[in-house]
Formats: C-alpha cells, structure tokens, sequence
C-alpha cells in the first residue's frame, strides 16, 4: 500500500471508526465484542482498499461487519453466550434520556444475537427488508419474523412508559 493510501485509510478510520464502533456495540450487545468485530471487518478491508476507497468505503465496511456478525452468532449456536453481570454500579445521568437507553440496552442484551441484529439494521440503520435479508444471506420473510418476534420481546421486557418515550 502506498504512502498516499495509507493516509486516506488512516484519515477514514480515525474519521468513522467512533461511529463504526457504536453500530457494532449495537450488533454485538458488549463494547469488547464490538471492537473485535469492528478490527475483524477493518482486517478485511483493508486489502481491498485501493479498489474500494473512492467507492463507499464505510459502506463496504458496514456491510462485512454485518456478514461478520451473522458469522458470529451462527458460530454462537453451536455453544450459547454466557452474559456476565460484573457489578458496575449505574450512576444516574441527570439528562432525560439515560434511564431510557440504559434499558433499551438492557432489553437488547437479551435477545437472541440474531434478532439483536434485525433490529439494528432495521431500526437503527433504518435498512429496508430486502436489503437486510440480503445481507444476512436469509429471505424477507425470515427478517419479517425475526423482527417481529424481537419487537414482541422488547415490549414483554421495557415497562410501557418506556415505549411511548421510544415511539416519540
């Protein structure tokens, strides 16, 4: 890789790599996690840079960080994820809106990885259907009820004040 590229490539992920990283947090449910999959999907670009860097390159990215964690959690049936409660005390944050994302968090924790990650790529990075299911290598239908039976379980789990706020 030449000097030139080098920069562009450093001037990227210094960039977008804070950004990058909240999507994966998103995905993954856990900050380490999130960082290996953002330098695992970063790892794999980064070879094809010349060819992609004056394409869109964050969206190259997105896209291998999204196959990268259908990887994962397919990897995560064959043995289940073990969540670890380490006992870091909350400090309440005076604005408004940290009680609602410290439960949102929650409730996203405890859903399967893969409805965790319908309901990023839905919700969060406002994706249609079709180009969520093509993503993750499944069909509309399967993205239609994992997103269905995510919504379902993230109402059983947030007191229903709590979704009003988020619908607004």
């Amino acid at each position: 890789m030449e000097e030139d590229e080098r920069a562009v490539l450093a001037e990227f992920v210094a960039s977008r790599a804070p950004a990058l990283i909240r999507v994966a947090y998103l995905l993954t449910g856990d900050r380490s996690n999130a960082e290996d999959l953002f330098q695992s999907a970063l790892s794999k670009v980064i070879p094809k840079w010349r060819s992609i860097r004056h394409a869109d390159p964050e969206g190259y990215l997105r896209a291998v960080m999204y196959r990268e964690q259908v990887s994962w959690w397919r990897r995560l049936r064959r043995r289940r994820e073990t969540p670890v409660d380490l006992g870091t005390p909350v400090v309440a944050d005076p604005s408004g809106g940290a009680d609602l994302r410290l439960a949102l968090r929650a409730a996203l924790r405890q859903l399967t990885p893969a409805q965790r990650t319908v309901v990023v790529l839905r919700y969060y990075e406002d994706l249609p259907e079709a180009q969520v299911a093509e993503l993750l290598g499944c069909s509309v239908g399967t993205v239609r009820s994992r997103t269905a039976r995510a919504v379902a379980r993230l109402r059983q789990l947030l007191p229903a004040g709590e979704l009003l706020e988020m619908q607004r």
